[in-house]
């Protein structure tokens, strides 16, 4: 709908000097415009949403790309042949002010203004922030689009200022502001890399925000492109151009989502909501998950993974799955997806059987390329289920272990075999979830081919969806083998959408001090785009082994992670990182554990609302905090929900750990119990034993309260409180079901409310449960912080104190 009497108040760049293509318009229905020249050029407007708007600019009309895999809006999936782009169904397509004066075409939604210059189509864009109406974005005066003035790749120019900062682009080394820096995306196996310095990386996610310090307007640009790009976000300076960034994509059409927030908060929520649905995996996805490559790639593998489900109950260190290195899949060294190694594995079902009756799962290595030698290469390759090469057989590319080809996961018959050898190879021998490996499909012979359900396309073009394509299969295979049972998966490579089926982590990286510190930036970057899902290799994959204060560093950050995993290869020796590895700090390692496990349950309740709500997991504190500047300062804190606040120790011989605490809020020191008012850097003490972590007050966190053993594992329901110092009030819920079902699609969980108000003299609490009883717990243990001396009213339960909480009776 349209209102054309109603005028839109933007200002547009001087064209005065402009040169290239001059644009007529139409409406052509359904919230869409179309901009033409004589030049044969088209470009088209989409009013999606009221803070979501999308431009595809085409030179010579000529549309690369007609379906998308990004942009579901919403949903939890998508078909393999992906979404049309025409299709709008899935946008509420509201109403909108369209005023035309002059050369310039006005349109107005309650949350973004947009003014196009006819005369080189160029765009202004203005968001509503809480102080009103703020310019937002505006195209380079100079040839913001590549109208056949240089070659055949996709262009963007926006303008520049100095006050504005950039994040996201995924999991990005160096610093979380990108303001000034440059950055490839095309997804690499970079194994070895510098978290400081190295790029590309793993994943492609052609996304971020932009907050200008000044202003606070705020928005996120997302191309959907599965072409290499390259983001200048300042680095190049050009005098004839003035201060500029840009997006160069090497093939595909230039289609961008320009989304308008309050806040950074909104953007991130509102991007992943465009890329659809965080699965919800099951609970025990969020335990201590073993792996090292060590185990599986001796000859004696069986018996070597035994023995950590030995130590495991020797050092009583709890765990509920163990990531399976590709090891098991040897021949002569080499790995060969879906093979067994029965020389290492006499008896693989009665191994997984063994790790299940200690309630450790299997997450098994599988990876995307068939080596020549494989045993099933040659019928694969009848059967015509590679990537192809210009002779139109199989293309052939280094890989792990010698000359390799990647199975096309565009090519529906590759898809439905992927699924069959998961079935028949692992999950029929009990493997519980897949480990997807070495997905970046490095494909760059710009001759190759690969199927593009039906359509044929350059391979190199369409990397990352193939990357997305596994990702899938795999999901499907497990989720159709056990149809009734929440699935869980991971991977190394991605691409924006990812969320809808994995768990990931930063891949390869190098054990030192400075991977420790910027692997922090790496995830809450990736977070900021999307996917908050995500970890780290706990001390380091490569590389020399952590010394034991490094060690226990990465543990007290790791420990918090949404993903919490020890894994190595390391090159310097043969030693393995394992918790127990140097036992003078073993009993500190098992304790951080078993704290991670009595915090699972607020894990599980941010997992819930990042599949409902779409919130992040894990974030930095600006996001909690978008209009405190000072979080936008390089930091090495990060945020866990809206509750809890780490600073992890990133230099040696600290014992001590200075940080910023965001104002608005006071924080209480979750072991000490003293309050510190927000908005004030602080230092704090930072033992061995005793991570930094603060809580926010006015916060509940859930708990396991029950003790826990490595083989004797039980649930018992608390909450910690933390009332504000003085007079406040504020709800806290937890989220319940069997942790493991889909159940809760049909009612099957409940949520616990706590209503917390404090005075100067007393804290009082009421309690309710709402949803299906059979996830209600009769008694119910409630604590306070160290220190804290007013008595605790239940209003309407019973309430007894014993030693050192409070247990109530629901």
């Amino acid at each position: 709908m349209i209102n054309d009497t109603s005028v839109v108040s933007v200002q547009v760049c001087d064209t005065s000097d402009f040169f290239g293509p001059v644009f007529t318009w139409q409406h052509a229905g359904n919230n869409h415009l179309t901009f033409k020249c004589d030049d044969n050029h088209i470009a088209h407007v989409y009013i999606l949403e009221e803070d979501i708007i999308r431009v595809m600019v085409l030179p010579n009309a000529e549309q690369h790309v007609s379906n998308t895999w990004a942009v579901v809006a919403g949903a939890e999936d998508v078909a393999y042949e992906g979404r049309e782009k025409v299709d709008l169904s899935p946008f509420t397509l509201p109403e909108y002010q369209l005023h035309a004066e002059g050369d310039i075409v006005h349109i107005a939604t309650q949350k973004i203004k947009l003014a196009i210059n006819l005369k080189g189509f160029f765009c202004h864009w203005s968001v509503l922030t809480h102080s009103g109406w703020q310019d937002a974005a505006q195209d380079r005066p100079t040839q913001s689009y590549n109208f056949n003035f240089w070659d055949h790749r996709v262009y963007h120019y926006l303008k520049r200022s100095s006050d504005e900062m950039y994040f996201g682009l995924g999991e990005k080394s160096g610093e979380a502001n990108r303001h000034g820096k440059l950055y490839r995306m095309m997804n690499t196996d970079a194994a070895y890399y510098n978290a400081n310095t190295s790029d590309p990386l793993y994943k492609h996610f052609p996304f971020y925000l932009t907050v200008n310090k000044n202003t606070q307007a705020t928005f996120g640009i997302f191309y959907d492109t599965y072409s290499d790009c390259l983001f200048d976000m300042g680095k190049e300076m050009d005098d004839y151009n003035g201060f500029f960034r840009s997006f160069i994509a090497e093939t595909g059409d230039l289609d961008y989502y320009f989304i308008a927030g309050l806040d950074n908060s909104e953007v991130v929520k509102r991007f992943t909501w465009l890329t659809g649905k965080p699965v919800f995996p099951p609970k025990w996805s969020l335990g201590y998950s073993g792996s090292t490559m060590t185990y599986t790639d001796a000859p004696n593998a069986q018996e070597r993974m035994g023995e950590f489900l030995d130590r495991c109950e020797q050092h009583d260190i709890l765990c509920d799955s163990f990531h399976l290195s590709s090891g098991y899949t040897s021949i002569d060294g080499k790995r060969y997806v879906f093979n067994w190694n029965t020389d290492k594995f006499p008896d693989a079902k009665a191994f997984i059987q063994h790790y299940r009756d200690h309630g450790v799962r299997l997450v098994a290595n599988i990876k995307p390329a068939l080596l020549t030698s494989h045993p099933l290469y040659q019928a694969v390759a009848a059967e015509g289920l590679f990537v192809r090469n210009a002779k139109d057989t199989a293309l052939e590319l280094p890989f792990w272990g010698g000359k390799a080809s990647y199975v096309d996961f565009t090519r529906p018959e590759a898809i439905q075999w992927w699924k069959t050898s998961i079935t028949s190879a692992l999950l029929d021998y009990g493997i519980a979830s897949m480990w997807n490996d070495n997905n970046e499909f490095e494909v760059k012979d710009a001759r190759s081919t690969s199927c593009y359900f039906g359509q044929k396309v350059a391979g190199h073009t369409i990397k990352p969806l193939q990357t997305l394509m596994m990702l899938k299969a795999s999901f499907e295979a497990q989720k159709e083998y056990q149809p009734e049972v929440r699935q869980f998966s991971v991977s190394r490579a991605g691409v924006a959408g990812m969320q809808r089926y994995v768990q990931t982590w930063s891949g390869d990286n190098y054990t030192s001090w400075e991977t420790l510190k910027f692997n922090i930036r790496m995830g809450t970057g990736l977070a900021m785009s999307g996917m908050s899902n995500t970890g780290h290799d706990v001390g380091g994959f490569f590389g020399p082994v952590p010394d034991p204060e490094l060690f226990m560093r990465w543990i007290q950050f790791g420990v918090f992670l949404p993903r919490f995993s020890i894994h190595s290869c390391n090159s310097e020796g043969e030693s393995v990182t394992e918790p127990w590895m140097y036992p003078e700090i073993t009993p500190q390692i098992r304790e951080m554990i078993k704290l991670r496990y009595s915090l699972l349950p607020y894990y599980y309740h941010l997992l819930w609302r990042s599949h409902q709500y779409f919130e992040p997991i894990m974030r930095p504190t600006y996001y909690s905090y978008p209009g405190d500047q000072n979080c936008y300062a390089e930091n090495d804190e990060m945020m866990i929900g809206d509750s809890l606040l780490i600073a992890a120790v990133v230099e040696p011989g600290q014992t001590t750990r200075t940080l910023y605490l965001p104002q608005g809020d006071s924080w209480v020191d979750f072991w000490r119990g003293e309050h510190y008012a927000g908005g004030q850097q602080v230092t704090l003490p930072a033992p061995w034993d005793k991570p930094v972590v603060l809580v926010r007050a006015g916060s509940a966190l859930p708990l396991n309260v029950a003790e826990q053993h490595f083989n004797a594992r039980r649930d018992e329901r608390g909450f910690m409180i933390f009332p504000h110092k003085g007079c406040g009030e504020y709800t806290a819920g937890c989220y319940e079901d069997d942790g493991e079902t889909y159940g809760y699609q049909q009612g099957r969980c409940g949520e616990w409310q706590l209503h917390v108000s404090s005075s100067e003299s007393q804290i009082e609490v009421e309690i309710e449960f709402a949803g299906d009883q059979q996830f209600k717990s009769e008694q119910l243990i409630v604590k306070l912080p160290a220190g804290e001396t007013r008595p605790l009213v239940v209003r309407n339960k019973k309430a007894e104190w014993q030693k050192d909480h409070w247990s109530i009776t629901c």
